[in-house]
């Protein structure tokens, strides 16, 4: 297995929506869009896509529609993750036969299991598909952080090749480097810990703000890979700003109402998800001002 066909810049995708479900002409545009701006892969169905709300079909198709479209031009990471370990697995199974590349697998939720638990989840979900995996660790949703002991147990599970982590805790991820295989990724779930996370070995990013500055947090991881530090330090100074608005609400709430503005989808969301508005939509509104995006220019100019 070749792990380097996941490091770089992975965009965890939005979801559009019409009122009576996947906007799929929208999906497919966007998915085009992130491969033309030179996006290292693509991630759908996680938590930026909206996947708590949607239905079991809309989420089988929401992959397929993913993996059909990047026609494997770039490694396609399916969301498949569940609090239920059996869901997770019929999930799992089913990015498999689709040909996902691999699944992104997020620590069972609302549920809080001990860490056995954990463990037998994943070693349920691995045992059930042919399918790299990547654990998504993000105790602030979950309600569950994967210590890194924890971590270094099932990176030795087969399979289980890498972590979205998105703890907000350098001195952990630093343990993690330190306690699983050299080989395991270490990704960043969080894109203002993108920069520091590259600088501690780790691989690359699974983005929210590339889903309207792709190219940028390419710059960023590139810049940085090829030894260009000082670039890369710029790029990530740039980009700060940006993603500060759009995380003023809860993801994907104003990376959503960004890609609107832009002309990208529309802001339609699933409740509890709403709206944007007020104060914060203002904020919003001026910050992709200042960073040079211009309302409406994104499918108008889509070269």
């Amino acid at each position: 297995m070749d792990r380097k066909r996941f490091h770089g810049a992975f965009t965890a995708l939005i979801t559009p929506f019409t009122p009576d479900g996947i906007d799929e002409t929208a999906y497919k545009k966007l998915i085009e869009w992130q491969i033309a701006r030179g996006i290292h892969g693509l991630v759908p169905c996680g938590t930026t896509g909206e996947t708590p709300t949607m239905t079991e079909e809309e989420h089988l198709r929401a992959m397929e529609i993913c993996v059909q479209t990047a026609a494997k031009r770039v490694p396609v990471i399916a969301g498949t993750g569940s609090n239920c370990t059996r869901e997770a697995v019929n999930m799992t199974r089913h990015a498999a036969t689709i040909g996902a590349d691999a699944a992104l697998v997020v620590t069972p939720y609302y549920n809080k299991p001990t860490a056995k638990g954990i463990y037998l989840h994943y070693k349920a979900i691995t045992e059930s598909a042919d399918i790299p995996i990547i654990l998504y660790n993000i105790a602030g949703r979950t309600g569950r952080n994967i210590e890194p002991d924890l971590m270094a147990e099932l990176a030795g599970i087969k399979n289980i090749i890498g972590v979205k982590e998105a703890s907000g805790n350098p001195e952990q991820m630093k343990k993690i480097r330190e306690v699983c295989p050299k080989d395991f990724l270490l990704i960043s779930g969080d894109d203002a810990m993108t920069l520091p996370i590259l600088k501690m070995g780790g691989v690359g990013i699974i983005s929210v703000a590339s889903n309207i500055v792709p190219g940028d947090v390419v710059e960023l991881v590139n810049a940085f890979n090829a030894g260009n530090r000082d670039r890369a330090a710029a790029v990530n100074a740039k980009l700060l700003p940006l993603i500060e608005a759009l995380f003023i609400e809860t993801n994907p709430v104003p990376v959503k109402t960004a890609a609107a503005l832009m002309g990208l989808c529309s802001d339609t969301m699933r409740l509890p998800m709403c709206a944007m508005e007020g104060t914060n939509l203002a904020k919003l509104k001026q910050a992709l001002k200042t960073y040079g995006l211009p309302f409406g220019a994104a499918f108008r100019n889509p070269n």
